[in-house]
C-alpha cells in the first residue's frame, strides 16, 4: 500500500475524540477536595516556623524565610470565609507562583490541612463554576472537576487574591534585610 493510499484510510476513519488534560494538585481544606494546577505550585513544606506580622488581614497566618525570601502565607479557609485553619499533623504550606495584572509573579503560600495527590483531570470532565451553592466566592472557582464520581474544586489561585491584596503582599515581600535575618 502506497503512502498517499494509507493516507486516504486514515482520513475515512471516525476521528477519534481528543480531550487534552491538565495536572493538578489536590489537598483537603475541612471536608472539601480542592486541587489548583501544579504549574502553578513551586513547592510543598512542612508548617512551622511562622512570623505573625500585626495588623494583618485574619486570613493572612503571617509570613515564612524560604531560602531568604519572605513569603506570605494565606489560611485558605480563613481566606474563604471559615474559621482559621487547626494546625496538625498533616498541615503543610503549598509554595504557589501567584500573578498579577502587570505580569509580574509573587511566591504565596497557603495553609492545606492535607495534600493529597497529582491527578489528571481531562477538560471535558471539568464543568463551569456553579454561580450558588458553593461555600466560597464564585469568581474563586475555576471549575469542578469530575474524578471518580466526586467533584473536586479546581480553584483560580489569581483570584484568591485580589489585585489590591497582591499589592498589600508585596510590600510584606519588601522587608528589608533585618527582618530576613530574625527569620532564619
Amino acid at each position: 500500500m502506497t503512502l498517499a493510499a494509507t493516507a486516504s484510510k486514515r482520513a475515512a476513519l471516525p476521528a477519534a475524540t481528543e480531550t487534552t488534560s491538565s495536572q493538578y494538585l489536590t489537598f483537603s481544606l475541612g471536608k472539601e477536595m480542592f486541587a489548583v494546577e501544579i504549574l502553578n505550585v513551586k513547592e510543598i513544606i512542612e508548617y512551622g516556623n511562622l512570623t505573625e506580622i500585626p495588623m494583618m488581614p485574619t486570613f493572612i497566618r503571617g509570613v515564612i524565610n524560604l531560602r531568604g525570601s519572605v513569603v506570605p502565607v494565606i489560611d485558605l479557609s480563613a481566606r474563604f470565609g471559615g474559621k482559621a485553619s487547626t494546625i496538625g499533623k498533616r498541615t503543610c504550606i503549598v509554595i504557589l507562583k501567584v500573578s498579577d495584572q502587570d505580569c509580574s509573579s509573587h511566591d504565596v503560600g497557603i495553609v492545606v490541612d492535607a495534600v493529597s495527590e497529582v491527578l489528571d483531570i481531562p477538560t471535558n470532565e471539568i464543568e463551569p463554576a456553579p454561580s450558588f451553592g458553593a461555600k466560597i466566592r464564585a469568581d474563586f472557582i475555576l471549575g469542578m472537576g469530575k474524578v471518580m464520581g466526586k467533584f473536586v474544586i479546581l480553584l483560580n489561585i489569581d483570584k484568591i487574591l485580589s489585585a489590591e491584596e497582591i499589592a498589600m503582599l508585596g510590600g510584606v515581600a519588601e522587608l528589608d534585610e533585618a527582618m530576613i535575618e530574625a527569620l532564619s
